[in-house]
């Protein structure tokens, strides 16, 4: 088996059915696998990959195991020299997989590999990043990252239009190499959404494995997706994730460190917005409702103690 291709959904049906359909297209007598997780979604997802995509290895949660826990549960069950994790709301375009796997086999040392990523309008999109360090977090919180020189977390003065070695490649389009995988073992399952891949990806390179970007066309994101449902839970749970990173990683000072950037930053906002709303309420309503309620669920951010899932790679 030259890949698979492990897609988790929770009430995406629309677009996990473009998803599929891009990818069948996209195949080009690959030999592969398509396993989708559904979360126990709540809309007609299941029905629908049973009814039109039978080929497909659909494996249903009783529950919501999250990003890293709906991807483990394919993850023991794939077979492919190489598994491209997706997320549901991407298309995959011409023959950026088996461009992927062609490159993949000529470079050995590589563990991930991240294609080049669009966003709907053609642009590019920045689907890799450095590794979220407390100083890039203060850069962000301060606004400091939004001038394109001074963004080397982002790398938005980077075009993408060359490889280039990363620390971190998005979960979204993420080609992983088994053998890679059986040594550095599974996703985390103690991070539910946010920072789950940057966690891997750290594991990856801490085993010595490379991860590099490669201008492969392509795959669109069109983001949001799932995320879109979360509203202010969501600011909530990638606060909960990156400290969760900095504190497997660097203990609980580092925890507390990053928590309180975090907490300045969405704090800062919700001041903000709540100013600029007493003169534009229809302007910045809206925005300053979203972060006075992402600071009243703060303290539920602090991660709490949950097992950890780093071994048991498919054998």
């Amino acid at each position: 088996m030259d890949i698979s291709i492990v897609i988790v959904n929770w009430n995406t049906c629309n677009l996990l059915r473009d998803c599929l359909r891009s990818v069948f297209d996209g195949l080009l007598g690959l030999r592969a696998e398509v396993l989708v997780v559904d979360n126990a979604s709540g809309d007609a997802s299941v029905g629908m990959v049973q009814a039109e995509f039978p080929q497909v290895t659909l494996i249903e949660s009783a529950r919501n195991l999250g990003f890293a826990g709906g991807n483990n549960l394919a993850l023991r069950r794939a077979c492919g020299r190489y598994i491209l994790l997706l997320n549901t709301d991407t298309l995959i375009h011409g023959a950026v997989l088996s461009k992927a796997v062609e490159w993949m086999d000529t470079h050995p040392k590589i563990g991930v590999m991240g294609p080049r990523v669009l966003n709907t309008d053609g642009t590019i999109q920045p689907s890799c990043s450095a590794f979220p360090s407390l100083r890039f977090l203060v850069m962000q919180a301060l606004g400091l990252t939004r001038i394109e020189r001074l963004d080397s977390y982002r790398m938005t003065g980077w075009d993408r239009s060359t490889e280039r070695h990363v620390d971190v490649i998005s979960g979204a389009a993420m080609v992983v190499r088994r053998s890679a995988m059986e040594q550095v073992g599974l996703l985390d399952e103690a991070f539910f959404f946010y920072g789950e891949e940057t966690d891997w990806c750290l594991r990856f390179a801490q085993a010595g494995w490379g991860l590099t970007y490669v201008p492969i066309p392509a795959v669109t994101h069109f983001g949001g997706g799932s995320v879109a449902k979360l509203d202010h839970r969501r600011d909530v749970m990638m606060t909960e994730g990156v400290t969760r990173l900095h504190r497997k990683h660097g203990g609980t000072l580092a925890g507390l460190a990053c928590f309180a950037v975090l907490t300045f930053h969405n704090a800062s906002r919700a001041v903000f917005w709540t100013a600029l709303g007493l003169v534009h309420p229809n302007r910045a309503g809206a925005r300053a409702l979203h972060f006075l309620s992402v600071v009243r669920d703060l303290p539920q951010a602090w991660p709490r103690f949950r097992t950890n899932v780093t071994k048991g790679a498919a054998q």
